[in-house]
């Protein structure tokens, strides 16, 4: 019986977290993961070039989404509102995803070699989110900056979310983004003791 292809790349994405929780990353080969999912090494290869992308399919999508929703923003909002906003409008993704995502994060926390693909990953999002920026009108070193700045309260708030669920992401990224703006309009105490 032939097999839907999004069905096959859930499968195989949840046989590769199953598998590199329960052997570990290094431990783990494609040939298990497509076996686990039941399909072939080859229909793994369809998917994915290699096994560390099984954990990180949808980044592109996602990356656009984040860019698009800067861009839809209100033409008023500053930069960081727009980057607030576009990362709020993300939630539902990351709430459907949230038990894949779980997981994974766990994983990533222990194992090098997909923490250096999530720094890549994250490098791109804070490009496509400077990208949008520029769209908007702002300069180049103040968008790649707010970019920056707004990807660390994002995942600020991601942890927090992942720590509290009783709270909305939204709700995170509020108290995150209004730390932010508190610790931009405080002295440094060492600074005003001198």
């Amino acid at each position: 019986m032939p097999r839907n292809g999004e069905d096959a790349r859930r499968r195989l994405q949840q046989a590769a977290l199953d598998l590199f929780l329960e052997r570990g990353y290094e431990a783990t080969t494609t040939a298990e993961i497509a076996a686990r999912a039941g399909v072939t090494e080859r229909t793994f290869f369809r998917h994915f070039p290699d096994k560390r992308e099984a954990l990180f399919h949808g980044e592109e999508a996602f990356r656009a989404a984040l860019a698009d929703a800067v861009l839809a923003a209100p033409a008023d909002l500053g930069p960081m509102d727009a980057l607030r906003l576009a990362f709020c409008s993300v939630e539902p993704v990351l709430v459907a995803n949230r038990s894949f995502s779980e997981p994974r994060h766990a994983l990533i926390a222990r194992t090098p070699a997909l923490q250096e693909r999530v720094l890549t990953k994250t490098a791109g999002l804070v490009d496509g989110l400077a990208q949008a920026l520029r769209r908007r009108g702002l300069a180049q070193p103040a968008a790649a900056l707010a970019a920056q700045v707004g990807m660390a309260a994002f995942s600020h708030a991601i942890q927090a979310w992942a720590d509290d669920p009783t709270s909305s992401l939204e709700s995170h990224l509020g108290r995150a983004f209004d730390e932010l703006r508190g610790l931009s309009g405080t002295r440094n105490a060492t600074a005003s003791a001198d």
